[in-house]
């Protein structure tokens, strides 16, 4: 019997994982119009349906909403990363068809999907959910408690009696421990989409059984995501206007940057999409010097053109991973849409953050007068850790031999319905 259900719901993948009271784990299932999948794409499609009546929507997550969305770019509505506002004190929703939405709706209706598309291997006998959460939240300045708050409402009205949160590194190391031989310190760097975090613990048995011992965590709000961002701020972004001009009445002005911040940050485009920005920046087109880019730009915004954005700029990373030069290849900027990047040129793009997770990783050992010398263990979990410059801040710093990596997408969820299988929740709960 099932007794606890871990919930990693990340920015850019969600995965739930249950714990048996022998303690294993497995992945739960979900069958979708996309197919078979145990990990999810945090995304939420909406769309109008005659078939279900005049208010109400065809609502899919996960691949089916990309499906969806992909099938129906103009008369859908795509939500993706809806973790990265959580923490935001200035989302107070979004309009879905003329409905507000705020977060914790989000949540709600993208765990409901789940569970259906779950079906009949739904549990119906847990008594927790363990969900991890960031050491710190994404965005300019995160509310801790406002996200846990909006979690709350969330998972409360889906019915679990018992709800526990775990810092999402943590999780990943209780998970990285089972396989430990002797007592270790470990650090556990945990790069999402929107966080990179960090956890350092003290593992030990006693008896057979694993004991830890918190000794710290520090993290920022900056993971892949941000990496994404600065490859569309030098690849995309001056094609589509950054740093042109408009004229004001007797005065020559540069576009606003702050159109292509939100330009940037791809997964905010449906938002932008219904905000009074972009109808100013519609607005801008008369006025401006190179009125083509900017009606490129609108144009992006219009089509939807976020997603396949994000594919193509997802893909030349990755490719840059195990390549110095790779081809970034967006159809719908035309020429401009087709150019190599050097992975030397990326590096450079991403100095700031690379230097902000060092930082985060200096601020864990300085905080807690740990030596890398007496690090046991540097468990990397995530994509993002397979960038080379992100591994050269571990490569540079352990000994190789102390550095593994692995369930980039499971360690996180498992590790939490382990913990809430054990006895001691409450020592590992955030």
């Amino acid at each position: 019997m099932a007794r606890a259900l871990g919930l990693d719901f990340g920015t850019t993948n969600t995965v739930l994982a249950l714990a048996d009271s022998d303690a294993a784990t497995h992945s739960m299932h979900f069958t979708s119009s996309a197919g078979e999948t145990d990990t999810m794409r945090t995304a939420l499609s909406f769309m109008k349906d005659a078939q279900l009546g005049a208010q109400a929507l065809k609502v899919e997550a996960g691949q089916a909403a990309i499906r969806q969305f992909i099938d129906n770019p103009g008369d859908s509505r795509f939500l993706q990363s809806i973790k990265t506002f959580a923490a935001s004190a200035l989302f107070q929703g979004t309009l879905i068809f003329a409905r507000r939405h705020a977060f914790e709706d989000l949540m709600e209706i993208f765990l409901k999907r789940l569970k259906a598309y779950a079906g009949d291997s739904w549990p119906t006998d847990v008594s927790r959910l363990v969900a991890g959460r960031p050491v710190h939240f994404a965005g300019a300045n995160p509310n801790p408690a406002l996200a846990t708050e909006r979690y709350n409402e969330a998972l409360t009205r889906l019915g679990f009696p018992e709800i526990h949160y775990v810092y999402e590194p943590v999780a990943a190391a209780y998970y990285f421990a089972q396989t430990l031989k002797s007592d270790a310190n470990v650090l556990v760097a945990d790069f999402g989409g929107g966080t990179t975090d960090y956890s350092l613990i003290r593992f030990e048995r006693h008896a057979g059984k694993l004991t830890a011992k918190p000794i710290g965590h520090s993290g920022v709000g900056i993971a892949g995501d941000h990496f994404d961002a600065r490859m569309i701020e030098n690849l995309v972004a001056p094609e589509i206007g950054k740093g042109t001009f408009f004229k004001s009445f007797d005065k020559i002005l540069e576009v606003p940057a702050g159109y292509y911040t939100n330009f940037s940050r791809w997964n905010q485009l449906s938002i932008f999409k219904s905000s009074r920005e972009f109808t100013d920046l519609k607005s801008l087109v008369r006025s401006a010097l190179d009125p083509d880019k900017l009606e490129l730009f609108i144009e992006l915004v219009e089509h939807d053109e976020g997603y396949p954005l994000y594919q193509a700029i997802s893909a030349t990373k990755m490719a840059l991973s195990g390549s110095e030069e790779a081809e970034f290849n967006f159809a719908p900027l035309g020429k401009a849409g087709r150019k190599m990047v050097k992975r030397t040129d990326f590096e450079s793009w991403i100095t700031d953050d690379l230097t902000r997770i060092e930082g985060a990783l200096n601020e864990v050992l300085e905080k807690t007068h740990t030596s890398p010398e007496a690090v046991d263990k540097v468990f990397l979990t995530g994509g993002t850790s397979f960038v080379p410059a992100v591994r050269r801040i571990f490569t540079e710093r352990f000994d190789a031999d102390k550095i593994e990596s692995g369930g980039e997408l499971l360690s996180i969820a498992h590790g939490l319905a382990l913990i809430g299988e054990s006895d001691n929740v409450e020592q590992w709960a955030a």
